[in-house]
């Protein structure tokens, strides 16, 4: 710890090198003008930005369903689980519908404020596309052991599930937004 000696000297030592210039005359308007202008033209950046960021995100999404809507349609010509029996044909078809429905109603909101749940929903999915796919290989391994069955029927009912909570949660912001504005116009 420095004592009140040492640091007197420190500062007598140091006199000499400190600027001790007056700046010239509009110094100060000169660098607030600067200022203003980086601050302007960080603006423009970002407004620009900002213009371009919801129709990107869009984009993101609906590439990603296409993309996963495409695997769907040939897990579904693949008839894995539809093999096995009438049965099980029918649940698949069942299942692969419902898919397709909840994924077009996602693909129809296209407020950027729901993309952030589309794509983390499409991220989920594609985890469980993943799953799916080794569950095909074990049923033909297992030779349609019904363990393997019932694990790919939840597989189906958790994309469903998944589907389903994200379509409630926009409506549910939704209805605050409609609420909110329902007030703030009242007041």
């Amino acid at each position: 710890m420095m004592n009140t000696d040492n640091l007197n000297a420190l500062f007598e030592d140091l006199k000499d090198d400190f600027d001790i210039e007056t700046p010239s005359k509009g110094h100060q308007q000169r660098f607030l003008q600067k200022l203003n202008e980086a601050q302007k033209v960080e603006q423009l950046s970002q407004r620009r930005l900002s213009l371009w960021k919801p129709f990107i995100g869009i984009a993101a999404s609906l590439l990603l369903i296409v993309t996963l809507t495409f695997g769907w349609q040939s897990n579904s010509e693949a008839n894995e689980l539809a093999s096995v029996s009438p049965e099980m044909e029918t649940t698949q078809d069942f299942f692969m519908n419902t898919i397709s429905t909840e994924l077009a109603k996602l693909s129809s909101e296209n407020d950027p404020e729901f993309q952030e749940l589309v794509v983390d929903a499409i991220f989920q999915l594609k985890i469980l596309e993943q799953d799916y796919e080794s569950l095909k290989l074990n049923l033909e391994e297992s030779g349609a052991d019904k363990r393997v069955i019932h694990a790919m029927i939840v597989n189906f009912q958790n994309r469903i599930e998944i589907l389903q909570n994200v379509s409630e949660q926009i409506e549910e912001i939704k209805q605050q937004k409609d609420f909110t504005n329902e007030n703030s116009s009242t007041l």
